[in-house]
């Protein structure tokens, strides 16, 4: 795994990750100094809670702003209860390619990695 940019604490977002937002980003039209990526959780999946992940055009009153080499990421309060320390990656395999979200608050996760409990 790349090594984390931004803030020790919070949310970390890799450098692979970073480069993966500013293309998509650019390619849905969406300018870094307005908009951002916005991270949350809601109930639901097989493991009780799931990510959620999706562009923002901008950050609500109460969210978390994180600024990553130019790229915003917006937290709201309640999701930041379970994504505290958490680090989003990307990677690329013959098997899988997206984002990866490596949360020290699960405890327990799906085998497809898009739900968890804590």
């Amino acid at each position: 795994m790349a090594a984390p940019t931004g803030p020790a604490t919070g949310i970390q977002v890799t450098e692979r990750a970073v480069k993966k937002i500013r293309a998509a980003m650019a390619k849905e039209g969406i300018s870094p100094e307005e908009g951002g990526l916005r991270l949350g959780v809601l109930g639901g999946g097989c493991s009780g809670l799931s990510y959620s992940i999706k562009f923002d055009t901008r950050p609500r009153e109460r969210d978390r702003v994180y600024e990553f080499d130019g790229v915003r990421v917006f937290v709201d309060p309640k999701s930041f209860l379970y994504l505290h320390g958490m680090t989003l990656d990307y990677e690329e395999t013959l098997m899988r390619q997206g984002f990866n979200f490596v949360n020290p608050n699960s405890s327990r996760s799906c085998g497809c990695g898009s739900s968890f409990s804590s």
